[in-house]
């Protein structure tokens, strides 16, 4: 017997979705505007997790995915993915809301490759169902939960098939019913809901029942709990059985600029209907059984020293890894143990930069450094380190009439939008500069300190930067390698050494 403490992960994996094939537990989560997307994870024990694939390396390449001109899809892109396994084959479905279409991947390995396809349609937050009967049904929705019986090939809705509102949440103005999961369970169908409390803002997790698809599905709240943490509620994901009979909820709590984090809930059904937790409440500790005990997982974050050796053709980035939007591949490299962005179009902020290189930041505190070379950066271009939300943070070397000049850039929050300051630290004459990025997520702080490393001592670079999760960007706080031009394009920034510390 093992125990473990919630939060499972500590990092920004929302609305995950999980299944078991075997002996072995998948999940899929929401990446948004992060590629490549839909992130694909692996565990033997539901409590650590590693990655395995991604399930796209782009989706249809418009401008807003890859980050040109003006355009962008922070807010949006991929949401809320569904992963089944059916007859032999993994499906991941999902809608990108930049698009408005709704996506299904499909693969015979957890490994890839993965096939893409198109439902017809847009299902909001969508579930697919194999029935027994070799009928494939989608329920999807906000405040009104549709039922829809699909086309065998999963095309398109059946024309003349099962299609009705099964679940309606009329009236609640705070957050209607939406992160559908169905599940059929002993003959029973069960769907599972999120919605928020109607007198306040509370993360609520919800079930449904009904014995048939075309029956009367009755259902009430069967999750709300905080954990004790900030008056966070925990909501929306997928539930899954063991090998053994058991049965576990992973679900999301805010926590904050950090995202949103997995919890691991004990479920056990009574009279039918599922229960979670004890008492009404989420243990913080409980039996884990793994089906490989001596498994080593891969970590979730990791250190990189770019090591191009190996495959000097075309260099492979670790998992842990993703863009800030679509990557334009003629645009980066990985040579001489240095990750490289060449800049190809003008812009005037982070949010703008193409191939910006991100990883997830870690809860409740960590710290990450980058050496970066700028001999081959140009007049107005800046290259450094971010803190990647909306309300940005930066340290970066930027070029001004012919000299380096070490600055801090924020966009605070003032007026609702924030508004971008930036603190010029001292000229800088060296060709390397060693970064660094402090950030504390502890009781949703969320605080982030910039600065430099001399003869091996950490030096403070401008204020404290304030982050805050908001809707703009609707993801967790990523560090980020970025490179950016205001005046001409063609300049480099190169970045090596990259540690990541807990």
């Amino acid at each position: 017997m093992n125990h473990n403490i919630n939060p499972i992960m500590k990092m920004d994996y929302p609305d995950p979705d999980v299944i078991r094939v075997g002996n072995t537990y998948y999940m899929a989560s929401t990446t948004m505007h992060f590629f490549p997307g839909g992130a694909f994870l692996r565990s033997y024990d539901l409590i650590n997790w590693e990655m395995v694939s991604y399930v796209y390396e782009r989706l249809d390449g418009t401008k807003g995915q890859c980050l040109e001109e003006n355009y962008n899809i922070y807010g949006q892109g991929m949401w809320a993915p569904c992963l089944r396994y059916h007859n032999g084959i993994f499906y991941v479905c999902f809608v990108a809301n930049d698009t408005h279409k709704t996506y299904l991947f499909t693969a015979k390995q957890a490994e890839g490759p993965w096939e893409k396809r198109e439902i017809e349609g847009f299902y909001h937050d969508c579930s697919l169902l194999f029935d027994e009967d070799d009928k494939v049904y989608i329920v999807y929705g906000n405040t009104e939960i549709h039922l829809t019986q699909l086309k065998a090939d999963l095309s398109g809705p059946l024309p003349g098939g099962l299609d009705r509102i099964i679940i309606s949440d009329r009236g609640n103005s705070v957050l209607g019913y939406e992160g559908a999961h169905i599940y059929k369970i002993n003959e029973k169908y069960y769907v599972f809901l999120i919605h928020s409390r109607r007198d306040r803002w509370m993360r609520t997790q919800a079930c449904f029942m009904a014995d048939s698809l075309d029956g009367e599905f009755i259902g009430k709240d069967v999750l709300e709990n905080t954990r004790g943490y900030c008056n966070q509620g925990v909501a929306q994901g997928g539930i899954v059985d063991t090998p053994w009979g058991n049965w576990y909820a992973i679900l999301f709590q805010d926590h904050g600029a950090v995202g949103r984090i997995p919890v691991l809930i004990p479920v056990r059904f009574e009279d039918d209907f599922p229960v979670f937790g004890e008492a009404g409440h989420i243990p913080e500790e409980f039996e884990k059984r793994s089906t490989r005990p001596d498994y080593i997982y891969q970590p979730l974050y990791e250190s990189d020293d770019f090591n191009d050796s190996d495959n000097l053709e075309k260099p492979v980035l670790k998992k842990a890894w993703q863009f800030n939007h679509t990557p334009i591949n003629s645009l980066w490299e990985i040579r001489n143990r240095q990750f490289v962005i060449r800049t190809g179009k003008l812009c005037h902020n982070v949010e703008q930069a193409q191939n910006t290189l991100t990883q997830r930041l870690l809860f409740p505190r960590c710290r990450v450094e980058v050496t970066l070379d700028i001999r081959d950066i140009r007049e107005g271009d800046y290259a450094g380190l971010c803190a990647l939300q909306g309300l940005y943070g930066m340290i970066a070397i930027t070029r001004k009439e012919g000299k380096n000049y070490l600055v801090m850039g924020e966009k605070a929050e003032e007026n609702g939008d924030g508004i971008y300051q930036e603190y010029q630290i001292m000229p800088w004459k060296e060709q390397r500069i060693r970064l660094f990025m402090e950030a504390d997520f502890s009781q949703m702080k969320d605080e982030v300190q910039f600065g430099y490393m001399e003869q091996g001592k950490s030096i403070l670079a401008g204020p404290v930067h304030k982050l805050f999760f908001k809707l703009d960007h609707f993801c967790g706080c990523r560090a980020g390698l970025f490179a950016f031009s205001t005046k001409q394009t063609g300049g480099k920034a190169a970045f090596s050494e990259f540690t990541y510390k807990d």
